[in-house]
């Protein structure tokens, strides 16, 4: 069994004076794994760029590279994908009963098989994951001894549905575990970052994972088509099962409603959309738009 699905992302950028050149980065092309593959995709740019190369990043990301040198007072970015997900989720039962503990001290001992580099990155701070009291305190009933990490994956991932409030436009890409745990509000990002954080901290390999997950209406209610929105979640690393995917915001582990379009250490390296432009106006304003479609279904972007 497998889900097909269309997808379009599509970032709109409208400028208050001209600019004179853009040079962009984009992650909007999901990733071919064993459970998903990426059938076909597209990427344009308007105005035309003068030149675009695509490229493979050192986490395997795909990701294009752009130059626009026409002036413009508006830049849109529209990817359109169409993905194959063929993803059961686990049963947590079936997962290794591994405590916490001996995962960490094979990956101390290198005792990884051929995940090491990817393991051995996994357990370190980065840019937006940070060691700090707060985390360790609010992660700290978790980490009983000898608690099997599959529980600890399970219990993390409730705590942040449940203790947690998710509120659009409370945090920025700029917001710390601390400020999150402080304000106990935030969004996908925040949550991902937080259960990342309180992982690492613990010698557990984890990554921050971006893609897109298909939004359900309310009975009765229509699918608001549109304002599906690009989506994080985490991944930990368990022995006997490779990586494990857990969405703390929604609280279940990750299944074929989810697409993913890639990941890394943290939100810095896994941004839809980056660049650098020219202009001597200054400010800007940003319109994202993400439909998530079977296959088939016109989507509305």
């Amino acid at each position: 069994m497998s889900r097909v699905y269309d997808l379009v992302h599509r970032t709109r950028y409208a400028y208050a004076a001209p600019v004179t050149t853009s040079y962009g980065r984009t992650t909007m092309t999901p990733r071919s794994l064993p459970d998903q593959t990426c059938e076909r995709t597209t990427l344009s740019v308007e105005p035309e760029p003068a030149d675009t190369t695509a490229h493979t990043d050192f986490h395997g990301n795909r990701t294009t590279y752009f130059s626009v040198l026409t002036p413009h007072t508006e830049l849109v970015v529209t990817a359109r994908s169409r993905v194959e997900v063929r993803r059961t989720p686990p049963a947590v039962d079936e997962l290794p009963a591994v405590p916490w503990e001996d995962v960490a001290a094979r990956v101390r001992a290198g005792d990884v098989g051929d995940a090491l580099l990817a393991v051995r990155e996994g357990v370190l701070p980065s840019a937006h994951v940070t060691f700090t009291d707060a985390v360790r305190a609010w992660a700290a009933p978790t980490f009983a001894p000898g608690r099997p990490l599959r529980e600890v994956l399970v219990e993390l991932a409730h705590r942040i549905r449940t203790e947690l409030e998710y509120r659009s436009g409370s945090t920025t890409v700029h917001t710390t575990q601390d400020q999150l745990l402080a304000q106990r509000a935030g969004v996908c990002q925040d949550f991902a970052h937080l259960m990342v954080a309180a992982l690492r901290m613990h010698g557990l390999p984890a990554r921050y994972v971006s893609g897109y997950i298909e939004t359900r209406p309310r009975p009765g209610r229509p699918k608001l088509r549109g304002a599906d929105a690009s989506h994080a979640w985490v991944a930990a690393w368990l022995p006997g099962a490779g990586w494990v995917d857990v969405d703390p915001t929604n609280d279940r582990f990750v299944d074929d409603h989810y697409v993913v379009l890639g990941w890394g250490r943290d939100y810095d390296d896994v941004p839809p959309l980056r660049g650098v432009i020219f202009t001597e106006g200054s400010g800007s304003r940003l319109t994202v738009q993400v439909d998530l479609v079977p296959a088939g279904a016109e989507p509305f972007v």
